[in-house]
């Protein structure tokens, strides 16, 4: 079989953020009353994007992604408080905060390897939750933050009680962090990340210091779950503890695993798989919804060991593959 040329790839791309588009589109039109759901669910899908930037490009064990999504949102959430309205530079300011709290865990985290890793984000997590908490006169601790009210899109569009404008707004946002990921994953930066996850002593032989790299990945990954955290924050006006998490952390995870890992289409469809099946089973059973989305996900792990995406581009290719010609 030939090998994908740049074509291929590109055209492939581009099939697949129609396809981005003309989902949010049919959700907008399709499901009016379920707008607010909708924008949670692209907040956490730029959270899994973020997480499969270390764990699917990197390799990095990771179970604290939600300590640099909590710090976007409290980041927007406290500026809107203090006058900062403006929807654009919340996202700014969310996306910064996420940065800079990513340099910081990075620079911890990618002293050690393995389950060391693991222990630290889980730990780095943890603190951050316990720092919101106590901090009230900041974070308004367990009473999380309330009363925001950001400014009207362009000024025209009010983030009413319906979430229209939230939810384009969100919706937007998630194209243009897609586009730009892409664009990066597939840069040399890209892939001298990817390297470093499949062969790190070669990369290494080659010169190039694995911690600067993985360190400038981190922040990258830090300014998007902030962006998710920030658009959390505007479209539903609070910011609570959990947005800061372990079970966001985890919940992050899994929604990776059974999308996919290192392609970014498996975050946005384990993202929708995730959420979808436990809002629409914990709305039938309230009691023992998480044994039902539970026994699914042992499901899809052990039946699609490479997630969700990963299934589909091997059916894809199975569907298309050509026969081959026998006979002169």
């Amino acid at each position: 079989m030939a090998a994908a040329t740049p074509t291929h790839g590109l055209g492939r791309d581009l099939a697949g953020l129609a396809l981005i588009l003309a989902s949010g589109l049919a959700g907008y039109w399709l499901f009016p009353d379920n707008l607010s759901f909708l924008t949670r669910l692209i907040s956490i899908a730029l959270l899994v994007l973020s997480l499969d930037l270390i764990v699917g490009y990197c390799g990095i064990a990771s179970l604290g992604q939600a300590a640099l999504y909590g710090a976007g949102a409290y980041a927007a959430g406290i500026a809107c408080l203090n006058g900062v309205t403006e929807p654009f530079l919340l996202v700014l300011i969310g996306a910064g905060a996420g940065a800079v709290t990513g340099l910081l865990a990075g620079a911890i985290m990618l002293r050690a390897h393995g389950l060391p890793q693991l222990v630290l984000s889980i730990a780095i997590v943890q603190l951050l939750h316990e720092a919101a908490n106590k901090a009230a006169w900041l974070t308004g601790g367990s009473d999380g933050l309330a009363g925001m009210a950001p400014a009207p899109l362009f000024g025209l569009f009010a983030f009413d009680l319906w979430g229209r404008a939230a939810y384009l707004f969100g919706l937007g946002l998630l194209v243009a962090v897609f586009v730009a990921l892409k664009l990066l994953v597939r840069s040399p930066f890209g892939m001298v990340c990817r390297g470093l996850k499949e062969d790190p002593l070669r990369v290494s032989a080659l010169g190039i210091s694995a911690f600067p790299v993985l360190l400038r990945m981190f922040v990258i990954s830090g300014a998007v779950a902030g962006m998710g955290g920030a658009l959390g924050a505007i479209s539903t006006q609070v910011v609570g503890l959990d947005s800061v998490s372990f079970e966001l952390s985890a919940n992050a995870l899994v929604m990776l695993v059974l999308g996919g890992l290192g392609n970014l289409y498996g975050a946005l469809i384990g993202t929708v798989v995730f959420m979808a099946v436990e809002h629409v089973v914990a709305a039938i059973d309230p009691f023992h919804w998480m044994t039902l989305v539970g026994a699914l996900l042992i499901a899809i792990v052990l039946f699609a060991p490479r997630g969700l995406s990963g299934t589909l581009d091997e059916a894809a290719r199975i569907l298309t593959r050509r026969p081959r010609r026998t006979g002169p």
